[in-house]
């Protein structure tokens, strides 16, 4: 693994990390110095970074989005229930998170055609 490869992981772990409980706002603030001392494209890093956050928020530990879903649901819904059920969706994340990190092109293809 080559030393950019490292520093993406490690960002990406920053930022599923850092969205167990900071804001989306403040994770940016956190990771942009990573992503552009490490000379990562920022395009493709976007990318990466929002799948992250997403699948983070409804993720245990702290799980905001989980936390919102409670304060709606009916009484017998557990956060057991919930957790489980967002667990195939945790899943999907990961796998898209991992073919957009191998194939960045995932991602770019659709801005370089709109935009030359």
């Amino acid at each position: 693994m080559g030393a950019a490869a490292l520093a993406l992981l490690c960002a990406i772990a920053i930022v599923f990390a850092a969205g167990f409980v900071l804001d989306w706002i403040s994770i940016v603030l956190i990771g942009a110095p990573i992503v552009e001392a490490a000379g990562i494209a920022p395009l493709w890093f976007a990318v990466l970074f929002i799948v992250a956050i997403q699948t983070s928020y409804p993720t245990p530990p702290m799980a905001p989005s989980i936390f919102y879903l409670r304060s709606i649901a009916p009484a017998d819904l557990t956060y057991g229930h919930m957790f489980r059920g967002v667990m195939p969706f945790v899943a999907m994340q990961l796998v898209t998170l991992g073919l957009v990190a191998l194939f960045p092109s995932l991602a770019t293809w659709l801005p370089k055609l709109l935009l030359g």
